[in-house]
């Protein structure tokens, strides 16, 4: 990631496109545990139910998750999608070699690349997942990667990241510890939450983005953000 482009508070592994594969790999293990086991989960659950519960089913879907990282996001799409008759068909973008290579070796047809220089066409995909991705860019950054969210996505664009709190913090070490989290999980995570949202700062930058976004707090400390696209075109940017 450009440093022009990162967020204030510190650099984390997943902010490096050539951080070391083994490195990686523990980092996502780890993080597929956290959205388990710490919220991920349960706020994207929320998200999918406002985005597609009062779908009919047998409804078919296409999805794109930016910063895939493993692919186990967009896995857990589908099998709540099937729970309801519906059928998610995803895709993954992921900025770091490493860990494109393990989301695509789970199944995952998944892209390098950064989201505004994707190859697709406006409005080509039915959702579009960005999570625990905004907290890592700055403002501005931040702001255009909504409004891309946006211009590509069809039917709805879920949004989930850290909420910033002191008592994040403290939790999160406790339970880091207690999933047995290598220290590199840790120093990231707690970077993450330092370089979270509150749910006002949150609503700001959708409404600079230039949407209108329900914006829920999610136990313990995940926001979680929902709206439908516009129809209004964007022309997409990308950092060279």
């Amino acid at each position: 990631m450009s440093e022009s482009l990162i967020a204030p508070h510190g650099r984390e592994l997943l902010d490096q496109p050539d951080a070391d594969p083994r490195l990686v790999r523990r980092n996502l293990a780890d993080l597929v545990k956290a959205n388990r086991w710490l919220g991920g989960r349960r706020a994207l659950s929320l998200g999918l139910q406002r985005t597609m519960g009062h779908l009919p089913a047998g409804t078919r879907l296409t999805l794109l998750d930016i910063g895939t990282g493993s692919g186990d996001l967009p896995a857990y799409c589908q099998t709540w999608a099937r729970a309801r008759g519906l059928t998610i068909n995803p895709v993954g973008l992921e900025r770091i070699p490493a860990a494109a290579r393990i989301a695509a070796g789970s199944g995952l047809p998944t892209f390098i690349g950064c989201a505004s220089a994707f190859p697709v066409r406006p409005k080509s995909v039915d959702i579009v997942l960005v999570s625990q991705v905004v907290h890592h860019f700055n403002r501005d950054a931040a702001v255009e990667l909504l409004r891309w969210c946006d211009r590509f996505a069809r039917r709805a664009v879920i949004m989930v990241d850290l909420r910033r709190s002191r008592m994040a913090a403290a939790g999160f070490q406790i339970g880091a510890r207690i999933l047995g989290f290598a220290p590199v999980t840790i120093d990231d995570g707690l970077t993450s939450i330092e370089r979270g949202l509150t749910a006002s700062e949150a609503r700001a930058l959708l409404a600079d983005a230039g949407v209108s976004a329900a914006v829920t707090r999610v136990a313990p400390y995940r926001l979680i953000a929902t709206w439908s696209p516009r129809e209004r075109q964007l022309e997409p940017e990308c950092e060279r």
